[in-house]
């Protein structure tokens, strides 16, 4: 699959991960990857950071490229859609895929019936602004791949290839529950960190990120590799008087973080419930304990 090539890539988007794309897609075609975006100023200055080539019309991108990615915010992609469509050259049939990990392969729909092949193709990582960065950490990512036919499928995972990457496929009625799990995993881990160090602030620690990051990294390390077993603290030993002095300091100095401190004490304690390796009074204790006031 890794000497799969293509004559022109074409970036409809000039964001983070059009760019980071553009960037890894160059050094496969004989032409540079063309970029369209709705705000031509922001797509020249992209254009222009990683050596790529302006399109002055989305209807050149889509005349000039036999591979055409879709990089933009996943509310927007179906009105883009719409307007591929409408100008999909008769005799042109390119292979197009979007890079939202909300949508599967059916809001591509109206350019698969144009005569295009369609896929979703969503990157399993975060995209910072560093292109050259991203193209190296693509090289071994998770690529969710979603084709609109089993065709579209395998041309998804020889790009994913071509990228360094690994392809695991995501039925399409599966593909909001797959992003909701990874929404879950990192934009939920932001807010918890950030709860927690503004919390430590209030315990009157200077440098909260320093203090957290040994003991946060062990435990992510230790959670990827053992799952809800690597799990530790006082809710696994069923101290509940210490649970009770967390409830009761957050309350006079910190509520802000109560609620959250709550719910996720709450989702640990009903993962214990379904281990069933605490004993029952304990349980009991920790569950009226948690119960929202």
């Amino acid at each position: 699959m890794t000497d799969f090539r293509f004559h022109r890539p074409g970036i409809i988007g000039a964001g983070r991960v059009a760019q980071a794309l553009a960037l890894a897609f160059a050094p496969h075609a004989p032409a540079p990857p063309l970029l369209w975006g709705r705000t031509p100023e922001s797509t020249r200055s992209a254009t222009t950071a990683i050596g790529a080539v302006f399109a002055p019309t989305i209807d050149r991108l889509m005349a000039d490229c036999d591979v055409i990615t879709i990089a933009v915010s996943d509310d927007a992609l179906a009105a883009v859609v719409s307007d591929m469509a409408a100008i999909l050259p008769a005799s042109h049939a390119p292979f197009i895929f979007h890079v939202s990990g909300r949508s599967g392969a059916a809001i591509l729909e109206p350019l698969r019936v144009a005569g295009a092949l369609t896929a979703a193709l969503h990157p399993a990582m975060t995209f910072t602004g560093d292109p050259q960065a991203e193209v190296q950490r693509m090289a071994g990512a998770r690529f969710a791949v979603t084709g609109s036919t089993t065709e579209a499928t395998g041309q998804a995972k020889r790009i994913v290839a071509l990228l360094g990457g690994i392809a695991v496929e995501i039925a399409e009625d599966r593909r909001s529950i797959y992003h909701a799990a990874l929404c879950h995993a990192s934009n939920h881990l932001v807010t918890l960190i950030a709860g927690a160090a503004n919390t430590l602030r209030d315990a009157g620690v200077d440098d909260p990120s320093g203090l957290l990051a040994p003991l946060v990294r062990a435990a992510l390390e230790n959670s990827l590799d053992h799952g809800f077993a690597g799990l530790s603290g006082p809710l696994l030993r069923g101290d509940d008087l210490t649970i009770a002095g967390h409830l009761d300091a957050l309350s006079a100095h910190s509520p802000d973080l109560l609620p959250a401190y709550r719910a996720m004490a709450r989702a640990t304690l009903d993962e214990l419930k379904r281990g069933g390796t605490m004993p029952s009074a304990r349980l009991t204790a920790l569950d009226s304990l948690l119960a929202v006031p």
